[in-house]
């Protein structure tokens, strides 16, 4: 398979996601999963999905699996429908991971100076495991998504002070 068709699968996929996530916000279920091939996707509400403690864990002690880890300085709740103008957003819809795997440091904290182009974290979408860098530079100021939440395209990721 050339590039190009990778993309655009790639495209495609995410397309769908999209479409299947509003069709799950506009129906009374709490989740969908849907099958084709060797490939699964299951949307859910955030209803559906175990509550988070209050008392926040460090990054490093966070598991992948258990979905309960916070970031310091990330703030439960929904995203405002108007993202900050300092804010990086995800490129597309999938699980967002802080650290390059269970138990390893975070590539980024609050406070921490990150550069244009630094990774900040993975997606995970379709069992690929993408790489998100930051398109600026600063101070981090707030993290949004817990580790292993479910991030759409376009919602921000973190904040960044110049």
């Amino acid at each position: 398979m050339n590039g190009q068709a990778g993309e655009s699968d790639t495209q495609g996929l995410v397309e769908l996601i999209d479409r299947l996530e509003q069709l799950l916000e506009a129906s009374e279920l709490s989740e969908i999963e849907v099958e084709a091939g060797s490939t699964a996707v299951v949307l859910k509400k955030p209803s559906a999905v175990a509550p988070v403690p209050a008392a926040p864990e460090s990054a490093s002690t966070a598991g992948y699996s258990s979905g309960s880890g916070r970031l310091a300085g990330s703030h439960a709740g929904q995203p405002s429908d108007e993202p900050p103008a300092n804010a990086v957003l995800a490129p597309l819809t999938g699980l967002f991971y802080s650290s390059p795997s269970p138990g390893a440091q975070a590539y980024t904290s609050v406070g921490a100076t990150i550069t244009l182009g630094q990774v900040i974290g993975l997606i995970e979408a379709m069992k690929l495991f993408n790489e998100i860098k930051s398109d600026r530079g600063g101070r981090v100021v707030r993290i949004y998504p817990q580790d292993g939440a479910l991030v759409k395209a376009k919602q921000p990721l973190i904040e960044v002070e110049s």
